[in-house]
């Protein structure tokens, strides 16, 4: 009985092993994406491709922004951080939700805000720029795609 019992106790654990404890960062969000944002009307607003990697927690890095459309919103010098909430499946299917902030260098005072959801290798959402200089405001939608 008492083998019996530790076959059981071991079964259980290799089972319990295969659900769990995984590497989180498997099917995540690391990697390069490129952003299309588009106005209420769909016409295009702004461009960008960027690399994320998690950094820690929810948190993450965001290295290689580039804008690839111009705006006198966002000439030079942006400051972008990030953040996530993923979760997944046992067939790695990542979902979660999706923050990005950035902040104009030059000319100062304009933020663009893109809050979204994560579903595999797309990020789909809203995106809000608010700023002081003139033009720099407005919304629409984004869509980011790994690749």
């Amino acid at each position: 009985m008492r083998v019996f019992g530790i076959a059981i106790l071991i079964s259980a654990l290799l089972v319990l092993g295969a659900c769990g404890g995984g590497n989180s960062k498997q099917n995540n969000i690391d990697g390069h994406w490129t952003a299309a944002l588009t106005n209420p009307d769909g016409s295009p607003a702004f461009d960008f491709t960027t690399n994320f990697t998690q950094s820690g927690g929810n948190g993450v890095s965001v290295t290689n922004f580039q804008f690839t459309s111009t705006s006198p919103c966002f000439v030079s010098g942006e400051t972008e951080t990030g953040s996530f909430m993923l979760s997944g499946d046992f067939s790695g299917k990542v979902t979660g939700a999706f923050g990005l902030n950035i902040q104009s260098g030059n000319p100062g005072g304009n933020t663009l805000v893109l809050q979204g959801n994560v579903n595999d290798n797309t990020i789909t959402g809203t995106w809000t720029l608010t700023g002081i200089t003139s033009g720099c405001s407005g919304s629409g939608n984004f869509t980011l795609t790994k690749g």
